[in-house]
């Protein structure tokens, strides 16, 4: 299963960090780890989120093993394309261990 993740550069040092394998851990006013599964809503969140917030916004690309995702509810956060899954924060470290090959970054907006 592919996943988009929307990420400022701070988010995206630690994935840096994790030599591209994993995602850091959720600060305490984060329960819920959610990537997308669209890539058109990923670049919106971005490019119109990420970049007021932080200067920068990044889109990220990972695959992840379908049948353990599966186990994780999708939630429409607004229309039809807008889906994420979402992961609590207790549980990404497992969901980590379930990334297949390195997080990629596919866009960058300033």
């Amino acid at each position: 299963m592919v996943l988009w993740r929307p990420t400022g550069p701070e988010e995206l040092e630690l994935v840096r960090a994790s030599g591209w394998r994993r995602w850091p851990p959720r600060l305490p006013d984060q329960p819920i780890f959610y990537p997308v599964l669209n890539e058109e809503y990923a670049i919106k969140i971005a490019r119109d989120w990420n970049v007021p917030a932080s200067g920068a916004g990044y889109v990220t690309r990972f695959a992840i093993d379908a049948g353990f995702a599966a186990r994780y509810p999708v939630r429409q956060a607004g229309g039809q394309t807008i889906l994420e899954l979402w992961v609590p924060a207790e549980q990404l470290e497992e969901f980590n261990d379930h990334i297949i090959g390195e997080i990629e970054v596919v866009h960058e907006f300033r």
